[in-house]
């Protein structure tokens, strides 16, 4: 009949959801990194090779004088490496290379709000980071005769955290960052300090006690602590809350610095 408005079937509706919306821009995210050949192999190769490139100097550190063994030394390691350079980095040049494409401010105009935007682009990464986290544990496990975690919801609650923290972080390293080159640079003090200070290549208990506490409160110091109590077993619960507390702050910092200067246009 005229004057009737026709009632769209369910079929015929289209229902985005916040879920739908990120899981669409993680393809696309996805498909963008499978075409660019050198960030794929620094996302999955470089995480894998550098920490058994460090095992002869892991191993003349002296690490069992301190009541590790250079296989939980390496797994740790290889976990910190993963965060490093297959989250943290390539989200800093996946954030800095879409505000300056534009892509960023066109996202933001559709149904997609900002913290969709944020953890869409951030998927693959951390995807990809949890996925060879799991993979270098299991390798570690087998080839370096590193037991089995006594508390593996300690390694597991750690992991996740740095996954979190990581990309957090990441977005707050691109509102520094001007170009996808620069961004090189930009992340060059995140990964240093965490390699040297959180105990991902150099374990704080070989560091000087002032050091070391101080070395504590660095963003993947906690990571690192979890995971490593997680296979030992030999976290108090002290400990433990201390190391999730800290990490815990850094990424509540990393959301309210993304909130407050995340930039969503390009840098001129």
């Amino acid at each position: 009949m005229s004057g009737t408005t026709a009632v769209p079937t369910p079929a015929e509706r289209t229902v985005t959801t916040p879920a739908g919306r990120m899981a669409a821009l993680a393809r696309a995210e996805l498909t963008l990194l499978g075409r660019s050949k050198g960030a794929l192999v620094g996302a999955l190769l470089v995480p894998l090779a550098l920490p058994f490139s460090l095992r002869s100097v892991i191993d003349e550190q002296g690490v069992k004088d301190v009541g590790l063994s250079v296989g939980l030394v390496l797994l740790t390691a290889a976990i910190g490496f993963s965060l490093l350079f297959a989250v943290y980095g390539p989200l800093v040049g996946v954030y800095t290379a879409r505000r300056e494409e534009l892509v960023l401010k066109r996202l933001r105009t559709g149904e997609l709000r900002d913290a969709e935007i944020l953890a869409g682009a951030a998927l693959p990464a951390v995807a990809t980071g949890l996925v060879q986290s799991l993979l270098l544990a299991v390798a570690c496990t087998v080839l370096l005769d590193v037991p089995a975690p006594e508390a593996p919801h300690l390694a597991v609650l750690g992991l996740l955290l740095g996954l979190v923290m990581c990309a957090g972080l990441a977005a707050v390293t691109a509102g520094l960052t001007r170009t996808v080159e620069s961004a090189q640079v930009t992340t060059m003090p995140m990964a240093l300090v965490s390699m040297i200070g959180s105990g991902v290549a150099v374990p704080l208990e070989m560091l000087p006690d002032r050091v070391a506490s101080v070395c504590e409160l660095l963003p993947l110091s906690p990571v690192v602590t979890l995971v490593r109590g997680g296979w030992t077993g030999g976290l108090s619960a002290y400990e433990a809350l201390g190391a999730l507390a800290t990490a815990l702050a850094w990424t509540v910092i990393a959301v309210f610095a993304v909130r407050r200067w995340f930039r969503w246009e390009p840098r001129r």
